[in-house]
């Protein structure tokens, strides 16, 4: 299996190079040179896998470079009971006939990014090891992604961590978890900003090639195609609990903001997992549902992204977008590098043709957008009715998931976080504090380690040089 870009670069990578590498030398997102298929005997036969089994399946037939041997011990020892808090790894929750809750959230950092990230930070440590390389990681986050990376990577042999975050803009519990932190190889950078200007930042840095291969930087950001690769498993697993036999469809829904989440389960469906629709749902900064409802993709600016309750949505640029685009264009590179390249540069976005529009439709997607005012409405409903506390991201995927109940399809929501990362909005929808677990007890008050930086691609270069130095010295 090889990979190749978004944007027209065609030299053939294997699985471990681009793991290291992230974003492609030419601004483009790896994708494999195909989806390899999955028949509906071979969906029978997964069908009573345990999850780590499930992932070695999957994952094998995307990465044919790490021994099979290897790839099913670092599998085994990273989907387990101890790590994920239930032999099931991500049971199903039953709020009705036909409407599941997918936990997501039961790892270190209680919520879904660490599914891959644990994966991600094993194969890291492996394939550096394999090479004698280190890795310096750079990567952004709106909440989530930071903390379940660097609790993956927290001393990691060969790996550093610089996590770029928008200053102030996260939930305190979300800051307690990254802040908290004292291991040497983590560093956090609060970034003067919002989430979009931590991910240009980051892209910028990745463009930048000499830099790039002088200081070895790598991404954990769902760019990574090995990250998204791990998140495709639980789409087959939430298929399988909640269906009886192959020929069912399910639908998904999934609180989205830089389509990585959904993005894997676009990619289950051009495996051949039976997906009726990709149910997307986003907050009030809602540049993907514009797009599946009017076929325009308008990216907004700093000042035009909301602060939200649902923060870790508040984005208006999604990267994994132009993977999608790219299918949808049948992986014509030239016409994507135009769109991301160009119109999403220079014009701020494009409009798809009647035609493309349609295309769009037969990949399956639906969506719909969540406010304040129905995230609250939908928390004290989700408790109300089924006895079930969520957290603010999960209640827009429920939102929006009731608008597209179909007869006879079940509809799994995926879970973002423990409501307890956003204990505000729980107090303000409920009236009281959601459950924390005993270990996170007054983690706000623990010492924090930070830098506040302004929206500057030099001075975190300058930064990562600084560290990278007396790290190695």
């Amino acid at each position: 299996m090889k990979y190749i870009s978004t944007r027209g670069d065609r030299t053939p990578k294997g699985f471990s190079d681009i793991l290291l590498e992230g974003l492609a030398p030419d601004g483009g997102l790896y994708l494999p040179e195909r989806y390899p298929q999955v028949d509906l005997a071979t969906l029978e036969r997964w069908r009573s896998l345990n999850y780590a089994d499930l992932a070695f399946e999957i994952l094998s037939r995307y990465i044919d470079d790490i021994p099979a041997q290897d790839l099913r011990r670092l599998v085994g020892q990273t989907y387990t009971a101890e790590v994920f808090g239930t032999p099931e790894i991500t049971p199903l929750k039953q709020l009705q006939p036909g409407l599941y809750l997918e936990a997501l959230s039961n790892g270190p950092t209680l919520a879904f990014k660490d599914m891959a990230l644990q994966l991600l930070g094993a194969l890291f440590e492996y394939e550096l090891a394999r090479r004698g390389q280190t890795l310096n990681i750079l990567g952004a986050t709106s909440g989530d992604t930071g903390s379940a990376a660097e609790y993956a990577m927290r001393g990691k042999k060969g790996v550093r961590v610089f996590m770029l975050s928008p200053h102030q803009r996260m939930s305190p519990f979300q800051q307690a978890q990254m802040f908290s932190l004292q291991d040497e190889n983590i560093h956090n950078l609060c970034i003067q900003g919002v989430f979009d200007d931590c991910q240009d930042i980051v892209k910028a840095v990745s463009a930048d090639l000499d830099f790039k291969r002088r200081y070895r930087i790598g991404t954990v950001n769902s760019i990574n195609w090995a990250r998204l690769l791990a998140q495709v498993v639980y789409y087959f697993a939430g298929y399988f609990q909640a269906t009886t036999h192959s020929s069912q469809r399910v639908s998904f829904a999934v609180p989205s903001g830089n389509f990585g989440n959904v993005c894997a389960g676009h990619v289950a469906r051009m495996m051949g997992l039976p997906i009726a629709h990709l149910v997307v749902a986003t907050n009030e900064n809602d540049v993907l549902d514009e797009f599946f409802r009017t076929g325009t993709y308008r990216v907004r600016t700093s000042t035009q992204t909301w602060e939200t309750s649902s923060p870790s949505m508040d984005i208006s640029k999604a990267s994994n977008f132009e993977r999608f685009i790219f299918d949808l264009l049948a992986r014509d590179a030239n016409q994507t590098a135009q769109l991301f390249g160009t119109a999403v540069a220079q014009e701020g976005g494009f409009t798809l043709s009647p035609a493309l529009r349609e295309r769009a439709a037969g990949h399956g997607f639906v969506s719909g957008k969540s406010t304040h005012a129905d995230r609250l409405r939908t928390i004290r409903h989700a408790w109300a009715q089924w006895q079930a506390v969520i957290d603010p991201h999960t209640a827009d995927g429920l939102k929006v998931a009731l608008e597209h109940l179909e007869p006879g399809v079940s509809m799994v929501v995926l879970e973002t976080a423990l409501p307890v990362k956003f204990a505000g909005t729980i107090v303000e929808a409920l009236g009281r504090e959601p459950d924390r677990p005993a270990a996170l007890k007054d983690i706000e008050q623990l010492p924090k380690r930070f830098e506040v930086m302004p929206v500057d691609v030099a001075a975190v270069q300058q930064f990562i040089r600084a560290h990278v130095q007396v790290s190695a010295s």
